[in-house]
């Protein structure tokens, strides 16, 4: 029997996280300030703690994981990699189909990789409590859970219609002693100033990161520092220990060559993670497809320009080179609420300008009829994040049928969808539609980028 499950041993975890901007043919564009000049590392100081914000600005191609969080890794790392046969059987396709299993993390989803590590490094730097946001409150969770290991206190300001939709992701949190409050909220001025505008809004991530920005920021004592969950040079890196080990794995598998890596993309995190291993040996001469996949209703990378914005709603963050679709954008109330972010990481967006990665766009129905299919297949109830890269995967194995190629694919199943079980009721009692974003609404969003410094 060939194997179903190809495991690492916790020794042949990874000692280094990878750092693509050490390899990126085009060097990645700086993040501005208010005033269109390049920021400085001081000017994160506020925000980040010193040691993460190294890891910002580095250009080494690989950085040290520490002991200790290689220890809180083990508890559920090295992550296993699965042959996915009976969906391949289903498919009638001659491809294999790989997939990285992120779900076996305490939290439940890839979010804990970078999580552990911004905990670690905040803990060493003096800081006691943490800030941030959540969409769908994997992040929050992880976050949660991460500050739980090293001893921080967290609070989590996650979107509202998630807060609604979710409410056990918030309990996920308050468990391990995170603080979860509905985003836009009363208890930062930009959440007043948003619920003053519009007082029945769903919220957005890029409300939410302002409320936790400013939380941070504005704490007299010094020892409150924001964390981001996705976008950041320093989470892409942190995440790389997915392709990592993954390379490792399909070289135990007898695979010789990988022909197409998939992994959806909201921020970037999960894709970067499974993937920036491999765009290293595009660049170098190897011939591999390589797909984010993103909402229909919110086409970061298929539909909206490459330009500078702010990475949220109140333009507290510095400007950042990336697709995106507007600071001011509010996502339609889909239930992949880890994929409404209104921007695409920079050392994403900048794989695509280079060629290296080409993203794919997905409707919502063909994603849940995907999730259907692999929970019959493979078992699993994946998160409606995840379901993207399934249902690009099942794509990419027909298209291997029809060509009559045995292609080897290989995709990040980033999450669980045990949380998000209103989302298959909605699915499965016709509630649910397909919603591409209207090209009018694309340009009222972008009009937020008008006077703003362009690349």
């Amino acid at each position: 029997m060939s194997a179903t499950k190809i495991l690492l041993d916790e020794k042949d975890m990874p000692r280094q996280w990878y750092n693509l901007a050490a390899d990126l043919p085009t060097p990645p564009l700086p993040p501005l300030g208010p005033d269109g000049k390049p920021i400085t590392p001081d000017m994160l100081a506020p925000v980040f703690p010193m040691n993460l914000i190294e890891q910002e600005v580095s250009t080494e191609r690989w950085i040290d994981i520490p002991e200790k969080i290689l220890e809180m890794y083990a508890l559920w790392r090295p992550s296993p990699l699965y042959r996915a046969k009976r969906l391949e059987a289903a498919l009638g396709t001659p491809a294999h189909i790989y997939y990285k299993n992120e779900g076996v993390s305490p939290p439940g989803s890839h979010k804990p990789n970078t999580a552990v590590p911004q905990a670690y490094y905040n803990k060493e730097f003096g800081i006691e409590r943490l800030t941030t946001e959540t969409g769908a409150g994997q992040w929050g969770s992880a976050l949660s859970f991460a500050c739980s290991l090293v001893g921080l206190e967290c609070k989590v300001y996650m979107v509202r219609i998630s807060f609604d939709q979710k409410p056990f992701r918030r309990l996920m949190m308050e468990t391990w002693g995170g603080k979860c409050v509905a985003s836009p909220s009363n208890e930062t001025q930009a959440g007043r100033a948003i619920l003053a505008e519009m007082p029945d809004t769903p919220g957005s991530l890029g409300m939410a990161i302002s409320e936790a920005v400013e939380a941070a920021v504005t704490d007299q004592s010094g020892k409150t520092r924001y964390a981001l969950g996705s976008v950041l040079n320093h989470v892409m890196l942190h995440q790389t220990i997915i392709g990592l080990e993954a390379k490792k794995q399909l070289e135990l598998a007898g695979e010789k060559k990988v022909d197409t890596i998939i992994g959806c993309a909201g921020g970037g995190s999960n894709f970067a993670g499974l993937s920036f291993p491999f765009i290293a040996d595009k660049i170098h001469g190897a011939e591999i497809d390589i797909i984010p996949v993103e909402p229909s209703s919110c086409p970061t990378m298929t539909r909206a320009p490459f330009t500078y914005d702010f990475g949220d709603t109140a333009k507290m963050t510095p400007l950042l080179p990336m697709y995106t679709l507007g600071h001011d954008f509010v996502p339609p109330p889909i239930h992949a609420g880890g994929l409404r972010y209104h921007g695409m990481a920079p050392l994403v967006s900048q794989t695509i300008r280079d060629g290296l990665a080409s993203p794919r766009a997905m409707h919502q129905l063909d994603c849940y009829e995907a999730a259907v299919l692999w929970a019959k297949t493979e078992g699993f109830i994946s998160a409606p994040e995840t379901s993207h890269a399934i249902a690009a995967t099942i794509e990419e194995a027909k298209k291997a049928k029809e060509e009559g190629k045995e292609k080897v694919i290989l995709f990040n199943w980033s999450g669980h969808g045990l949380m998000d079980l209103l989302g298959y009721d909605a699915y499965f009692n016709n509630k649910l539609t397909n919603y591409p974003l209207p090209e009018e609404d694309i340009r009222k969003s972008l009009a937020s980028l008008e006077g703003l410094p362009k690349p």
